[in-house]
């Protein structure tokens, strides 16, 4: 199995997320290898919570341009984590 930080990259907030957290939904940019199994794993390891479902959005790499060089952003994905109602908040989402 990898490593659980390997998988999940960083927490993604914005206003949007930041409204999300109030229904204990919490989003983070993840690998793109990572299925929502993983993904699941990681966080309930990484944060001591429980996971109720995990949905997952990918995102392909935008093409930009510089001068006459064409070339794209890299691709992501980003996971939007639901957690039980029993469990405790993520710390780092907290205002």
């Amino acid at each position: 199995m990898k490593d659980p930080r390997d998988i999940i990259k960083r927490p993604v907030i914005t206003e949007r997320t930041m409204d999300l957290v109030a229904d204990k939904k919490y989003t983070f940019e993840v690998d793109t290898r990572a299925n929502r199994t993983e993904v699941k794993k990681a966080v309930e390891e990484i944060f001591e919570v429980k996971v109720e479902k995990v949905n997952i959005q990918n995102y392909d790499g935008k093409l930009k341009r510089v001068g006459r060089h064409t070339g794209y952003t890299p691709k992501r994905k980003k996971a939007i984590v639901t957690l039980t109602a029993d469990s405790k908040e993520i710390e780092l989402f907290e205002a």
